[in-house]
């Protein structure tokens, strides 16, 4: 396993961007919640460690990850910098995981194709739920701290474009 025993989530924020006037929506997926949350709160916390206004950062919960297209194509349009996408699909016993990854990860990357708005892919796919809870604040540190230096980053990169 390429993360074992490394911890992601480890960032320089003198090596980032100044983000004070940031605007930054996040769409949560409500399924897996005990690892979503997990996800939003290293976010959250990053961005506004990073000098993101709490004003300028927008929460945004939905049922499933399937449906984290749908919302972030719809804060894509509200005049934000960049949108966080954040959920967890678990590997079940039936195909619908093979489905929902990559019709999450197609949505996903078509938004990015369509629109000038960046849209970060912060969603687990993993095997089982330890796998998630250890990359949502465990031993592999949290996804949704990369996910929110990432968002800072293409926004710095959008603009200077």
């Amino acid at each position: 396993m390429a993360t074992a025993n490394i911890n992601l989530s480890n960032y320089d924020k003198s090596a980032l961007p100044n983000a004070t006037d940031f605007k930054i929506g996040i769409i949560v997926s409500e399924w897996n919640s005990d690892v979503t949350n997990g996800l939003l709160e290293g976010a959250l916390q990053t961005l506004t460690d990073c000098g993101v206004s709490q004003q300028n950062i927008s929460v945004h919960k939905v049922p499933g990850s399937f449906e984290l297209i749908f919302g972030a194509k719809k804060v894509q349009s509200s005049g934000v910098d960049a949108v966080i996408t954040i959920g967890c699909v678990i590997q079940g016993e039936t195909k619908h995981f093979d489905y929902v990854c990559a019709g999450v990860t197609q949505g996903i990357k078509d938004l990015n194709i369509q629109h000038t708005t960046p849209v970060i892919f912060c969603v687990l796919t993993d095997n089982n739920k330890q796998q998630s809870l250890d990359r949502s604040g465990g031993k592999h540190g949290n996804k949704g701290v990369e996910a929110a230096v990432t968002a800072l980053k293409m926004i710095d990169f959008n603009r200077s474009i």
